[in-house]
């Protein structure tokens, strides 16, 4: 073996890869609808301008050596005032820690507070926590979750686990499924971990929430964000929640992020992120707490990014509710929050018109790739069964009048099946 173990089990993302493969046929001159990847296209979506003039400006000052490993002081100022104002919960800055997006803010909560072998809880589908939980040599504990639940754990899926867990890793709103956890959901996930710590005491290394709300600027209608630390402030010395300018700010490639939490857990993510040198560019991090000062800007941007997103997602539920009246084996959960549809394809059985029988989620998946041109991600990717009938559909790439054109396309495939 040339390579350590770690590094040879390690594997690919297959969204990455599939996103890749559709990508490079859409460079070929293929016509093809990537609803695969959790990303914007910029041209459809762009940053907000202030943002960019903000970006352009701090350049233009100077801002171009390291930014410190706590993050520019401006930022973290920033980051405060914003979440106490949009969210009511306050943070000292100096328990704020800025890196390069959330994934290397995600990579030293798991390497701050969990030994290798001990277990990380997460619900599945879920982003990447499968891979975080392999760098970290932990154990995982997957928790496969229901459309019925929206595709959110439970406390009492939680429960027979949590004595022997280090780490509970959450997203609300969801990725891929869009969708958020209630209030009740929340507090009762919450008051199970208090009560684990409670009975640890203070010989026991606590058992720790990490919260992905990266989303949490993003929902739509009814559904409502709820902050871990407002449903029980009891929390604040038990979770670590992660944020940033990626999907709330169109910024995926602008690379800056942030988590906040305990004093002493993030003074060792600090250094972890410090070690590995996963700082965001000073400039963008000058700009981006420019920007969030700018009350009035940053409202203006998010009042008009939620529509159009809600617009697509709306769009999209309505063509696959319409479809389903059809008696097409397909459905759809509302759009809640984020950039996600929770779609299902239950085609499994049926036949192409080739006679070619779909018998896997696989099979389905590459059916309607290569029928309809239309690219999904199959919930297995996050870690659900190869089993599983459900699959993310992705808005940041989208125009408005392409919604109609894929939902006929997929028809059009559906239609060949007998």
């Amino acid at each position: 073996m040339r390579v350590s173990q770690l590094a040879a089990e390690i594997q690919t993302s297959p969204i990455i890869t599939l996103a890749a493969e559709i990508n490079e046929k859409i460079q070929q001159g293929e016509k093809f609808y990537n609803l695969t990847i959790g990303d914007f296209n910029p041209q459809i979506f762009p940053i907000p301008t202030v943002l960019k003039e903000e970006i352009f400006n701090a350049y233009n000052d100077g801002h171009t050596n390291y930014p410190g490993a706590f993050g520019t002081l401006n930022l973290r100022e920033a980051v405060a005032k914003f979440v106490e104002r949009k969210a009511g919960v306050s943070y000292n800055p100096k328990d704020i820690l800025i890196a390069s997006g959330g994934r290397p803010l995600i990579y030293s909560v798991y390497q701050a507070v969990v030994n290798s072998g001990e277990k990380v809880i997460f619900p599945v589908p879920s982003w990447n926590n499968d891979y975080y939980t392999h760098l970290t040599h932990a154990k995982p504990v997957m928790l496969e979750t229901l459309p019925e639940e929206n595709f959110m754990p439970k406390a009492s899926d939680i429960a027979p686990h949590i004595k022997e867990a280090a780490l509970i890793s959450l997203c609300s709103p969801l990725n891929p499924t869009g969708t958020a956890l209630s209030r009740e959901g929340l507090a009762e996930i919450c008051d199970l971990i208090l009560e684990e710590n409670q009975r640890r005491g203070k010989d026991q290394k606590p058992v720790y929430l990490f919260f992905d709300q990266i989303y949490w600027l993003l929902t739509f209608g009814s559904t409502e964000h709820y902050h871990v630390v407002d449903v029980r402030p009891e929390m604040r010395d038990y979770v670590i929640c992660m944020d940033g300018i990626s999907k709330a700010f169109a910024g995926t490639g602008v690379r800056v992020g942030w988590a906040y939490g305990p004093s002493d857990v993030m003074a060792k993510m600090r250094t972890i992120v410090a070690h590995m040198g996963a700082w965001a560019p000073k400039s963008e991090q000058v700009a981006t707490g420019n920007f969030l000062d700018r009350t009035e800007d940053v409202e203006e941007y998010l009042n008009y990014f939620r529509d159009q997103i809600q617009r697509r997602l709306d769009g999209f539920y309505k063509g696959f509710s319409n479809l389903k009246a059809k008696g097409y084996q397909v459905d759809a959960i509302e759009p809640q929050a984020a950039m996600y549809l929770t779609v299902q394809l239950d085609l499994s059985g049926k036949k192409t018109a080739d006679g070619t029988l779909l018998q896997t989620n696989h099979d389905v998946h590459r059916y309607i790739l290569d029928e309809a041109k239309v690219g999904l991600v199959p919930f297995s990717y996050f870690g659900a069964s190869e089993t599983s009938s459900w699959y993310r559909l992705s808005v940041g790439t989208c125009r408005l009048e392409e919604v109609e054109l894929i939902m006929s396309s997929l028809e059009n495939a559906l239609e060949k099946l007998h």
